[in-house]
């Protein structure tokens, strides 16, 4: 591992989800979730609307903590179908109206990061197009019992069951909708911290 490899960065995040995702990719991090209720979900471009939210997550964080010189690194992970913002689910019958919903069609996940460091913020925001199978009433049943989807946009995990069983095809990033596009973090992060600076990214 080279030097730059052991900075630590701040999560500011509780998922399991994205830590396991930091871990993976071999980056030393505490988490420490932003002490702010999740932003409402407004009109207006998706992509904006999940930028706005890492945002607002990533400069929290960093205020609370004193503006220190380590990495901050939020996210946040929209789910899109028919030009409409799904969150995450209040409760169980929300989270069926969602699967329902996104059953048979294609939709898409869109992650943003914002990243702090010394003082300047990075963000970027990742697509990925998700197409599911047809799902039966006792299907997602079985899905919402079994995995408890409530903390999750669009009430899914695609490393869980349904994207085992019931995703058809994606297009994009993988981990883009697990909740973070890890190529793109990895090498966004390396650029910052050998370099000090990031070429432009599309």
């Amino acid at each position: 591992m080279s030097d730059w490899k052991s900075e630590e960065i701040v999560l500011a995040s509780a998922s399991p989800r994205r830590a396991q995702l930091l871990s993976d990719m071999g980056f030393k991090y505490v988490q420490y979730p932003a002490n702010k209720p999740e932003l409402e979900l407004s009109e207006g471009p998706a992509r904006g609307v999940a930028l706005k939210i890492a945002k607002a997550k990533a400069r929290a964080v960093y205020e609370e903590l004193g503006r220190p010189d380590k990495m901050i690194l939020a996210a946040d992970t929209i789910v899109v179908l028919d030009g409409r913002i799904m969150g995450k689910p209040a409760n169980e019958k929300d989270a069926y109206r969602m699967l329902a919903r996104l059953s048979g069609k294609k939709h898409e996940v869109i992650t943003a990061v914002s990243l702090i460091y010394k003082g300047k913020t990075y963000s970027f925001a990742s697509s990925t197009t998700v197409l599911f199978r047809e799902m039966l009433h006792d299907e997602v049943l079985y899905y919402i019992e079994h995995y408890r989807p409530m903390d999750k946009a669009g009430a899914y995990a695609i490393q869980e069951w349904i994207g085992m069983c019931k995703i058809a095809h994606i297009e994009g990033s993988y981990t883009n909708v697990m909740g973070l596009p890890t190529e793109k973090v990895y090498t966004f992060i390396r650029h910052l911290m050998e370099k000090g600076r990031v070429e432009e990214t599309k």
